[in-house]
């Protein structure tokens, strides 16, 4: 894809998955302060969005939890920024299709983003509620869908910003991560989900080389993306669709898509520092990398 350096005026999407339980967590970390004056990471993520120039966000979250989300997160932000809200549940489902009995299991981070393909009209971006991604994230989201908006092409093209492993690993406990094989092209080729990753296993010489490049579920796409996501859920629930615990991987969607030929991911390397609250545990060291970043001016405190 060739860059363009003037866009139209257009509203980019900033898509949150704000929906998942917390089970390893211990609790709804979404709402959880990590900032030096209250702040959550979400707080952090939707700064950045603005600074880039993401003029609306989209929270995708679940029903019992929607008034306090509202409350504290959703309120935040409006006034400042264009706010919605979509509902993942387990039995939205397309017609012909039913609720296994016994589920209550999240369908997954695929699902929640077909659950809001009626409320996408233009480029957007994805991310989790409870990730920090840095700033320069979004910025290369931004750039790369204001040229994709205007420049069609077949196969579609997308984006995703693509973290070294030896970034994203918590200290106290075994995370899974989507291992990517990226071409010397800089074009995604495939994904693999690898489970069991822990921080004393990278390192040059192991399984886990430390610049791995990782998804880290944080993706720039176009409406072109909806209707190929619709079918590979269809066809997900054509397989799994009596399941009680098989979820619907976005990477995996993307990396079908991949294996097809159906789509180009653009793998946008970057060098900020990811951190993430898998576990309880992983709040201190969260906390202070935060207070480190508003300390040498990236931030200011308060945020808002």
């Amino acid at each position: 894809m060739k860059f363009l350096f003037r866009f139209p005026l257009m509203t980019l999407t900033l898509v949150i998955l704000a929906a998942g339980m917390g089970s390893r967590y211990g609790g709804l970390k979404q709402v959880d302060p990590m900032g030096p004056s209250g702040e959550t990471v979400l707080d952090y993520s939707v700064h950045d969005a603005v600074r880039a120039g993401f003029g609306r966000v989209l929270f995708i979250i679940r029903r019992d939890f929607e008034t306090e989300f509202r409350a504290v997160i959703g309120a935040r932000f409006e006034g400042r920024v264009q706010v919605d809200y979509v509902f993942q549940a387990l039995d939205a489902l397309p017609s012909g299709h039913a609720l296994p009995a016994g589920r209550t299991k999240p369908w997954g981070t695929g699902h929640a983003v077909w659950c809001a393909r009626e409320a996408l009209d233009g480029p957007f971006a994805v991310v989790n509620a409870d990730d920090f991604y840095g700033a320069g994230s979004f910025e290369r989201l931004a750039r790369f869908l204001r040229a994709a908006a205007v420049v069609k092409t077949s196969p579609p093209e997308f984006a995703m910003v693509g973290f070294e492993l030896a970034n994203t690993l918590s200290e106290h406990g075994a995370v899974s991560r989507g291992v990517c094989t990226v071409g010397a092209d800089g074009i995604l080729q495939g994904i693999e989900e690898h489970t069991g990753i822990l921080a004393t296993e990278v390192g040059e010489g192991k399984k886990y080389p430390g610049a791995t490049t990782v998804s880290m579920n944080c993706w720039g796409f176009t409406p072109a993306f909806l209707p190929l996501l619709d079918a590979r859920w269809r066809g997900f629930l054509a397989t799994h669709g009596t399941s009680e615990k098989t979820e619907f991987y976005l990477p995996f969607a993307v990396n079908d898509l991949l294996a097809s030929g159906e789509a180009c991911v653009h793998v946008l390397p970057t060098s900020d520092q990811w951190f993430g609250v898998t576990y309880r545990e992983d709040k201190p060291r969260v906390q202070a990398a935060i207070a480190a970043l508003v300390a040498s001016g990236a931030y200011p405190s308060p945020l808002n």
